[in-house]
């Protein structure tokens, strides 16, 4: 590794420091049930007699949904025997297994940051290049879920592709704004957990910043919460209700075909070759 890529390597430890914080964050264990998310889409009502095939309304967005649909997540005894097999024999394969079975962890907390208007798949892949520094860091023997520790990387490198790239969010041009973009959500939460109200002096306290840096960041950041009437970016047709999953035949059923299977397998090929990095 030449001197740039050292410091390249250097500077992404230092942000990642940065968005994970020092807190001890595999403390909580994070159901599963957070990460069922919207992974496929409603056929609707297609009366245009000029579609020849059934792949045809859909686009990659909502393709890769329903192929993400078909990886539920694997047992806590399955998820150690393959970290086992990775960790003491270099097994790609069983990376890349544990990799397939949490890629809805980057669809679900992608999801979260789609009212700052950033396109959804952008927002997924960044994630999924916290799955796969996630994969080369966890700690089977900590007791956690491999998902719940994940999470945490997925969500710090969706936030700095935010901070970095996105219009909305070109907001951290002081140390104490970073860390406000980065830590003060999780601060309130952090605060309501241990049964405080997460007021502007607290917060400021404790994360040693000004009261009206608080209340500028939190004006800026607005509301976390998701429309299901959002949209789901600006180069994507449709809203998040509208990708719901179907109470009949799963839309995957429909979808699916070898053509799409063998693109998304290259796709995971292409991530599992960065393992060896």
């Amino acid at each position: 590794m030449d001197e740039t890529q050292n410091e390249t390597a250097e500077a992404e430890d230092v942000e990642e420091a940065e968005v994970l914080g020092s807190e001890a964050f595999l403390d909580r264990e994070i159901p599963a049930e957070e990460f069922d998310v919207p992974l496929s889409i409603q056929p609707g009502d297609q009366t245009d007699a000029s579609q020849d095939t059934a792949l045809a309304p859909y686009d990659p967005l909502q393709r890769y949904l329903a192929e993400v649909r078909k990886y539920p997540f694997m047992s806590k005894e399955e998820e150690l025997q393959l970290f086992h097999d990775y960790r003491t024999t270099g097994n790609r394969e069983a990376a890349v297994k544990l990799i397939l079975s949490n890629l809805r962890v980057s669809v679900a907390i992608a999801a979260e940051y789609l009212h700052f208007g950033a396109d959804y798949m952008d927002l997924i892949q960044e994630g999924n290049v916290g799955l796969m520094q996630a994969i080369r860091k966890f700690d089977p023997t900590k007791g956690v879920r491999f998902h719940s520790y994940a999470a945490w990387w997925v969500r710090a490198y969706v936030l700095r592709y935010l901070l970095n790239t996105h219009r909305l969010v070109k907001i951290g041009t002081t140390q104490d704004q970073r860390k406000l973009f980065y830590n003060l959500n999780k601060e309130k939460r952090k605060l309501e957990r241990e049964g405080f109200v997460p007021d502007t002096k607290l917060l400021a306290d404790r994360l040693h910043v000004r009261e009206r840096d608080v209340v500028e960041m939190g004006q800026r950041l607005g509301s976390w919460d998701i429309s299901l009437d959002a949209p789901l970016g600006p180069d994507q047709e449709g809203t998040l209700m509208e990708i719901l999953p179907a109470q009949g035949t799963p839309a995957d059923e429909t979808l699916a075909n070898e053509e799409l299977r063998k693109l998304f397998r290259r796709k995971l090929a292409e991530f599992a070759a960065t393992l060896d990095d």
